[in-house]
């Protein structure tokens, strides 16, 4: 897949939909990054992997780039959860990052021992229970909810009209 360039020198990658025209990852690198990819691989319909060179002898940098299905299909989600789940554990890069739209409301952590959540998120749903029960088993980080903002500036998603504001979309290392 070769990405798009623009004026500015940004590049796009996008992956493809499914014949139901549902899924579709993109993922637009800025022009300092851009000479640093290494490879752009689609991994399914809402899940993509970029690999980036690093400087010198730093390992590799591996970033999963993910879009959830809605929580009416469950068998989808089922199915996109042990997806990630699989291709985040057979990729052997040092370092990993996985970022995405999840429909995840993760709130904060509700015990002490929830050390993969921080104390700065805002609510859960189930999508959220699912994404935590993700990050514990992968041994990862929620990072988003590890540092502290005001509560009217943690949302990444916003309703037409701008009535609803949420925060489904999570950095994860």
């Amino acid at each position: 897949m070769s990405p798009s360039v623009y004026e500015t020198g940004e590049e796009l990658f996008l992956g493809t939909r499914d014949s139901r025209g549902v899924g579709g990852v993109g993922v637009l690198v800025n022009t300092s990054m851009a000479k640093n990819i290494d490879s752009f691989e689609q991994l399914t319909t809402r899940i993509v992997r970029l690999r980036m060179r690093r400087c010198g002898p730093t390992p590799p940098l591996t970033i999963f780039v993910a879009y959830a299905p809605t929580s009416s299909y469950e068998e989808e989600v089922e199915a996109f959860s042990m997806d990630l789940e699989k291709f985040y554990r057979e990729d052997h890069a040092f370092y990993k990052v996985i970022i995405g739209d999840f429909n995840a409301k993760v709130g904060p952590r509700k015990t002490p021992e929830e050390l993969h959540i921080g104390t700065h998120g805002l609510q859960w749903n189930d999508q959220g229970e699912r994404l935590s029960k993700f990050i514990m088993t992968t041994k990862t980080i929620h990072r988003n909810s590890q540092f502290q903002k005001l509560s009217s500036l943690r949302w990444t998603w916003k309703s037409p009209g701008g009535g609803y504001r949420n925060k489904i979309d999570h950095i994860i290392m």
